[in-house]
């Protein structure tokens, strides 16, 4: 076996290892949602939708869905809409402190969730604020602020100023050269890191734990349901999440290619 075989080899097996060592409990979490036994045990003993025909009835897990879609659209949109303006502030404005608010706008989330869901418990409290789902989205964009901020930020300073100085020559407006030159470069940007926190909103716990009223989140139905012990219902609400995130990676993928089509 010559030199060169044997390395596509040794590569071919290390890529292989790695993908099962990230992949295989995730194929096996899928595979017993369909299986027709409620014991977690190897063989499987048939093929069954009983498990999802189930959730389907589960008004509980239903509304704790529809509350963690709503909190991770919500938060994602606020820090967008803070994000994105303070991106631009980072890389087209000088101002006193500029250094040290680039520096503190990471400790949210370098801050274990833990600490950032006490922190706002207390400040809500101390305001008079009641604990509910709005405060859990606040709490949310609080902590994924900077995902936001250090990816639009990093877009930016690549995009050439002579851009903005054209636009600015041809007499366009501040708002106009944002929506028209600014944004169609910095929108992959925006997409990922938007897509990045509401991921990571949608499966919070630590900060939903702290900040939730009587509404239940799904990650939090989960993890109270799974203190009962491990059931075939939850393979299956992992499994329609997984397809999710896969939905949601396809989709960033076709809008990025077709950015980069439309730029071409």
């Amino acid at each position: 076996m010559s030199r060169s075989l044997s390395e596509r080899l040794a590569w071919v097996v290390g890529i292989t290892l790695i993908l099962a060592f990230l992949y295989l409990p995730i194929a096996v979490l899928v595979a017993y949602s369909f299986n027709a036994s409620r014991s977690l045990t190897w063989p499987m003993t048939g093929f069954t939708l009983e498990w999802y025909q189930k959730l389907a009835a589960n008004e509980a897990l239903i509304d704790a869905f529809y509350n963690s879609l709503y909190v991770a659209i919500s938060a994602t949109t606020l820090t967008l809409i803070i994000g994105v303006p303070a991106a631009l502030a980072l890389d087209r404005i000088d101002f006193p402190g500029k250094g040290l608010f680039r520096k503190l706008i990471l400790l949210p989330i370098a801050l274990p969730g833990i600490i950032t869901g006490i922190s706002m418990l207390i400040l809500f409290r101390s305001l008079g604020i009641r604990l509910s789902l709005e405060a859990v989205i606040v709490g949310h964009a609080t902590a994924l602020l900077a995902v936001v901020v250090t990816q639009v930020y990093a877009r930016l300073q690549r995009l050439p100023n002579s851009l903005q100085e054209a636009s600015e020559d041809l007499g366009a407006s501040g708002l106009q050269t944002f929506f028209l030159i600014t944004l169609p470069n910095i929108k992959t940007a925006v997409i990922g890191s938007g897509m990045l926190a509401f991921t990571l909103s949608f499966d919070e716990i630590p900060v939903t734990f702290f900040l939730t009223g009587r509404d239940n989140t799904l990650p939090m139905f989960i993890w109270s349901t799974m203190r009962r012990g491990l059931t075939p219902e939850i393979n299956a609400i992992g499994s329609l999440i997984v397809l999710m995130s896969i939905v949601l990676i396809f989709v960033s993928v076709r809008l990025q290619r077709n950015t980069k089509t439309q730029q071409k």
